[in-house]
């Protein structure tokens, strides 16, 4: 109320200054006691030139952000330090400043989510510098804790005056916008070598380097001067100082721009390209970070290691492009295995291997070459013979079932390779080589059923129709010909009026996804010789197991619906539409359908491991590792279904038996039949009841609207089951109070008796921290509250360890 008998001057001089002081609260300096709190127009410390703001960084997830440092006067937000890159911090998190910890980011919930681990003195002070670092001290101005160099909490970016000691470590980001830990390093080694190399995720092992200084005492004439430290000056400059003084500049190309005028930074890219940038700091200018040099010059060749993947994924090939950053991409009859990841793995689109080759007719010519020049896969060779011609290496990898890929060089060296190709690259220096891929024909892409008649459009016809009157009307002097006519259209217009009232079970599928095939039912018939193997059977039908010709043999699974159900019509129709249009490697993909009369077909890939419940329930107990990549598969395939859709979907029977296992053991969702497709502007929808006794959702029973939180919950039991590797309801069972899983495992993890839950699984035990997490996940999923589960997005989140799993209620 006061503010309205402020003058009007004041009111307008406190507005000018309201928004700067959300900016530039701290000046450079900050006390023990101040914080910052995570929101989208949260204020930060900047240094005293205003060059650098410490502070929240908005997260590629909206609702998430990212604790770091960043060039305050460049409008495009360039990063160069981060503390939780994988753990970003929820909306609502704070970071302070103690006195005994340092830095310390706590969640809404006040768990920790990192902290500077300052150990040795108090913190009196911080300092955000103007060298962008940020500095924390004592009473007496000591440092004892800096941005730049803080070991367990390596970043992607050095800064002019930020130098690299022997064992500093720069780590990538996972991709442009994911600043999880990637899998690229640039490490300066004991020995004085600086290295780029990959590792092994979610192991720190590195492969073979794929850049080296050579900077170590055995390759100086000097034996006592290896490389001491990594220097980047404060005009741009970098190279690598030895014990005796001499510099080895790491590049020819060094920065022409003045300090004075410019910004740099050097990353170690996503990619793997460790670049020198520079940028103008006038406020007019409008270019963006030029890069200045990089290293490796080319990645695509220099990434050749003999375990691992290179830049590009598996069955990839790199292309260097103009700026020296890599670009990857899949060989014609190849697709991205994640297509949201671009520098993965390729899968082949057919079905490769020796197996194939022998169900296939003999003499069928079963495969098609796509020739690439200058290209080779150098590090995945298993034969090689030398002297041989282009024509007989092609038909050397022909008629061998192992040959993926030939490479034939000019002159008469031919090596065969198999799958999975690794280090894939263009290499001008191959001189004309020729990388000879072979590709099974009539395999990826599925014919389509022609249209039926009734498709033609509706004017057409009318206009036919007009015709023939106005011929009757010319020809009015021959009755006989009128007459004969006027049956004529009589015959035909019944025609059409009768064939529109037929079912349009086959356009409605078909129109819905383009490579879908159509099967008669003799053909499945015959595949399956006459429905005689069952692999399983539902409260809609009974698969069987059969081969088709497409192109070559191919194992399928083929659904055959119930005629006696009768919401029949309607679950084909359901299941087509919705599997039509999903694309998803923990997704079973549908290959084609039958919809002849009374019978309705449905004819899946067939995945060779069977069922997650014959699985988990076997004789023997899974890998504890298998189990654990099966149940972020599960979630990751339930995410999409619910939210990444064009329509969102909800599943209705998430059990083990509708959870199928592909020759890699990668989980599978499987079985449509249930599902409900939501309407973009429907939120829920309310049904008779659906799902399989012991995985249902209670809110099925209580009259509540249907969400896809029933999916959550039964995500829930099904964790469960895979942590336990037994069945959520075993009335077998001795002791009663065990026959329900979800009850005995609260009460275990109530009592601290996970041990004997998981019947001591020495496996398990000894990885207990992400065993006890899985466990609160599937709490939180189970809850009876449907307000309480969280999205499955959430629980991919909480098991990737993105989020942290706070304590479930009861």
């Amino acid at each position: 109320m006061a503010m309205a008998f402020l003058p009007p001057w004041l009111l307008v001089s406190l507005l000018i200054l309201l928004p700067i002081s959300t900016v530039a609260q701290s000046n450079g300096n900050i006390t023990a006691g101040d914080s910052l709190i995570a929101a989208a127009n949260s204020s930060s410390w900047l240094s005293p030139s205003g060059d650098f703001a410490f502070g929240f960084s908005p997260h590629s997830d909206k609702d998430f952000f990212l604790l770091s440092i960043w060039f305050a006067n460049i409008p495009d937000r360039t990063i160069v330090w981060y503390a939780n890159g994988d753990k970003p911090a929820p909306r609502g998190s704070k970071v302070e400043l103690t006195a005994d910890r340092g830095l310390v980011l706590t969640d809404p919930q006040d768990q920790q989510l990192w902290s500077s681990q300052t150990i040795i003195g108090t913190v009196a002070s911080g300092v955000m510098t103007d060298e962008g670092n940020f500095v924390l001290q004592d009473r007496e101005f000591t440092t004892v804790w800096e941005s730049f160099n803080s070991p367990t909490t390596p970043t992607d970016t050095l800064l002019p005056t930020q130098n690299l000691t022997r064992g500093g470590v720069l780590s990538s980001r996972q991709s442009e916008t994911n600043f999880s830990t990637g899998r690229f390093r640039l490490r300066l080694q004991q020995d004085g070598n600086l290295v780029l190399v990959t590792v092994n995720l979610p192991t720190d092992y590195a492969n073979e380097a794929y850049y080296a200084s050579g900077t170590t005492s055995s390759g100086d004439p000097n034996p006592s001067s290896p490389g001491r430290v990594l220097v980047f000056n404060e005009s741009g400059y970098m190279f690598i100082l030895r014990d005796n003084g001499q510099q080895v500049r790491l590049t020819q190309g060094q920065p022409v721009e003045s300090s004075a005028d410019f910004y740099f930074r050097a990353t170690l890219n996503f990619d793997g390209v460790f670049t020198l940038y520079s940028h103008p700091k006038a406020s007019n200018s409008n270019r963006s970070w030029s890069p200045l040099w990089s290293l490796p010059e080319n990645i695509c060749v220099a990434s050749l290691v003999s375990e691992g993947i290179g830049v590009c994924g598996y069955n990839s090939i790199c292309t260097l492009k103009a700026d020296g950053r890599p670009m990857c991409g899949c060989p014609r009859g190849y697709s991205l295995l994640d297509p949201d990841d671009q520098y993965g793995s390729c899968k082949p689109d057919f079905i490769p291997g020796c197996e194939e080759d022998r169900l296939s007719p003999p003499g069928e010519d079963l495969y098609t070459w796509e020739d690439l020049t200058n290209t080779d896969w150098p590090s995945s060779d298993y034969a090689l013979l030398r002297p041989c011609t282009e024509n007989q290496c092609r038909q050397s990898c022909l008629e061998d079932c192992m040959c993926a890929v030939a490479i034939f060089r000019l002159g008469n060296s031919c090596w065969k390779k198999k799958l999975p190709l690794s280090n894939g690259r263009v290499d001008s220096s191959l001189n004309g080589g020729k990388a000879l891929i072979k590709i099974r024909k009539n395999n990826s892409t599925l014919p389509v059923p022609d249209p039926p008649s009734d498709q033609y459009p509706e004017p057409k016809k009318k206009n036919q129709h007009t015709l023939i009157l106005i011929g009757l009307v010319l020809l009015g002097g021959s009755a006989f010909v009128i007459v004969i006519l006027i049956v004529a259209v009589c015959l035909g217009r019944f025609s059409f009026i009768y064939h529109n009232k037929q079912p349009k079970i086959i356009a409605n599928a078909s129109s819905v996804q383009l490579n879908l095939r159509c099967f008669t039912y003799k053909e499945l018939e015959e595949a399956t010789d006459g429905f005689k193997e069952e692999l399983g059977k539902g409260a809609f039908g009974v698969v069987y197991k059969g081969t088709i010709q497409m192109g070559s043999s191919v194992h399928v699974a083929v659904k055959k619906l119930n005629n006696s159900f009768q919401d029949g019509e309607r679950e084909f129709r359901t299941e087509v539409s919705v599997i039509g249009q999903t694309h998803h490697k923990n997704l079973v993909r549908l290959l084609g359908f039958c919809d002849e009369g009374q019978q309705r077909l449905l004819v899946y890939e067939f995945l060779s491991n069977g069922t997650l419940a014959g699985f988990l329930f076997g004789d023997l107990k899974p890998s504890w590792n298998r189990r654990i990549e099966i149940a972020i598969g599960i979630a990751r395939g339930l995410l999409y279904l619910h939210e990444e859709c064009s329509s969102p979907i909800i599943h209705c029977d998430i059990k083990p038996q509708n959870i199928l296992l592909d020759d890699y053991y990668n989980a599978r969702i499987a079985d449509f039949g249930l599902a409900k497709l939501l309407m973009m502007n429907q939120s829920h929808t309310n049904t008779a009841i659906r799902g399989t006794k012991g995985y249902v959702a209670p809110d099925w029973f209580r009259h509540m609207p249907i969400t896809a939180k029933v999916d959550v919950y039964s995500y829930g039991v099904v964790l469960l089951e895979i942590i336990c590797c037994r069945k959520s309801v075993c009335m077998e069972s001795d002791l009663e109070d065990k026959a329900i899983l979800t009850d005995w495992a609260y009460d275990c993890y109530q009592e601290g008796t996970l041990d004997a839950l998981l019947e001591y699984d020495a496996e398990a035990l000894d990885d207990r921290k992400r065993m006890e997490k899985f466990v609160k996940v599937a709490f939180w999923c189970i809850q009876e509250d449907p307000s309480l589960r969280p999205t499955m997005r959430k629980v991919t989140q909480m098991l990737d360890e993105v989020v942290e799993v706070l304590v479930p209620p009861y």
